[in-house]
């Protein structure tokens, strides 16, 4: 099938591996422009441009899709159909009517549930036992469009952000190649309208740990935000993320550091695994303590 592909970060690469493997026509690919980045603040390429180019496909990245140009250049190019995975701007309508079966998106949660920007980083956070990817036809709506296949996975009880999403986007591009290869017979199913729940975006506020909460839930907090933005404490005026850590029976008041690199919440604590200094790599605990000594009766912010 004649193809265009429309992704940016990392989420989305394995399905565009995938379309190239099942011998699918790319067209094009539709990236978010390259933005400056690092120290040197140098433009660099999103993850799926970058392999876009690897792999010798043409790559587009308008900065909006609202144009009259940017649309007659999509309806140009022919389509079957296009993909989405986490492109990053909104599909105005000549855009979705444009490919003859519509465009695609690989949504990464059991919708109606967690429609929106953050589905896996808010499933973790909310502590929910299982997700899942859905394959959609995409309408104006924000994810209401109507299902072609949906597949659950429980969410491990030590599971980040980064392991999660790297399981759904694999499995996201196998589910994408079997809709595809059957798209002209499958019926999508509409959506119910019970169990709506929205994913907004990661606010950096959210990021700040708050030791008044339990143990629980502070975990689930910590690994829906880790790797990225990471959730983070203040000691000794210094801003440390945690990226993994475990609950534990431990207690004290909310704060105070405990023995065996512990930090007491409401209820419980949490032993830090792995921590990350501001302008620092991420470190496991005990190479961060030579570095930095987190004594018990200490407090942190």
């Amino acid at each position: 099938m004649r193809i265009a592909f429309m992704g940016s970060p990392d989420f989305a690469v394995p399905a565009l591996d995938a379309l190239v493997e099942a011998g699918h026509d790319i067209a094009m690919v539709y990236a978010q422009p390259p933005r400056p980045a690092g120290r040197g603040k140098k433009d660099r390429l999103t993850p799926v441009h970058a392999r876009a180019e690897a792999l010798g496909l043409p790559v587009r990245t308008p900065a909006k899709l609202r144009d009259a140009q940017a649309q007659a250049e999509f309806a140009a190019l022919d389509l079957g159909v296009a993909v989405v995975a986490a492109y990053g701007l909104i599909l105005p309508q000549p855009i979705l009517d444009a490919p003859r079966h519509g465009c695609l998106n690989i949504h990464p949660s059991l919708l109606p549930r967690w429609r929106g920007a953050a589905p896996i980083p808010r499933a973790i956070m909310a502590g929910d036992e299982q997700t899942g990817i859905c394959i959609m036809r995409m309408e104006q709506g924000l994810d209401t469009g109507p299902v072609f296949l949906c597949e659950t996975t429980p969410i491990a009880p030590r599971e980040t952000a980064a392991d999660l999403q790297n399981r759904l986007a694999i499995r996201g591009a196998e589910l994408l190649v079997e809709t595809l290869a059957t798209l002209k017979t499958l019926t999508a199913q509409p959506q119910s309208e019970e169990g709506v729940e929205y994913a907004a975006k990661i606010d950096k506020a959210e990021a700040r740990i708050d030791w008044g909460r339990s143990a629980q839930s502070l975990d689930a907090h910590i690994r829906g935000l880790s790797p990225f933005p990471g959730a983070w404490f203040e000691m000794r005026g210094e801003r440390i993320k945690i990226l993994l850590a475990e609950p534990t029976t431990a207690s004290g008041p909310p704060g105070a550091i405990l023995d065996d690199a512990a930090i007491a919440c409401a209820t419980g604590a949490l032993r830090l695994l792995r921590v990350q200094r501001a302008g620092k790599p991420a470190m496991d605990i005990a190479d961060f303590l030579r570095g930095f000594p987190m004594e018990p009766g200490e407090t942190v912010d």
